[in-house]
């Protein structure tokens, strides 16, 4: 083999692996550009009154393409492992709060996520809600109402990393 082939088969060899190296950077970027235009993820709720961080919903998306979110912590000073919902009136009465769905069927609707329901364990009310991405997809604006949008209040969650 001449010097010119083996010179030849080296630059090949490394414009292959930064081809390679390329392409799994354009990958990895795809991939959070993604998770940035979807609520799916860990998100860090905030209490209304204290402004301190509340809990960790893990919202997920289900096989019909629709969005639910889980308690996988609490966070909140007072916050009991064991504390049970016993404001519920549905099947989740006296159910562990961790653990517990308080968020289902959301459904993609424009820019947003709507036509699902959402319970506030405190209360143990549920919601109609709907939700949308802000700051890039760190923020996510969650807003539980009865009847119409005006009638209920927003939460601003902060997602994890």
């Amino acid at each position: 083999m001449t010097q010119f082939t083996q010179r030849t088969r080296a630059i090949a060899l490394r414009a292959a692996r930064h081809a390679a190296l390329a392409g799994v950077l354009l990958a990895g970027a795809v991939t959070a550009m993604a998770q940035t235009d979807s609520p799916v993820g860990t998100w860090q709720t905030i209490d209304d009154h204290t402004g301190q961080p509340k809990a960790l919903v893990q919202i997920a998306r289900d096989g019909d393409g629709s969005l639910n979110g889980k308690v996988i912590k609490g966070l909140g000073p007072n916050d009991q492992p064991g504390r049970r919902c016993t404001a519920c009136t549905d099947a989740r009465k006296d159910q562990p709060i961790l653990g517990m769905t308080i968020i289902n069927d959301m459904k993609k609707d424009g820019d947003g996520w709507d036509h699902g329901q959402i319970l506030d364990p405190e209360n143990g009310k549920v919601y109609k809600c709907k939700m949308h991405l802000e700051d890039g997809g760190n923020k996510l604006v969650v807003r539980g109402y009865i009847g119409v949008s005006l009638l209920g209040r927003s939460q601003t969650w902060v997602r994890q990393q």
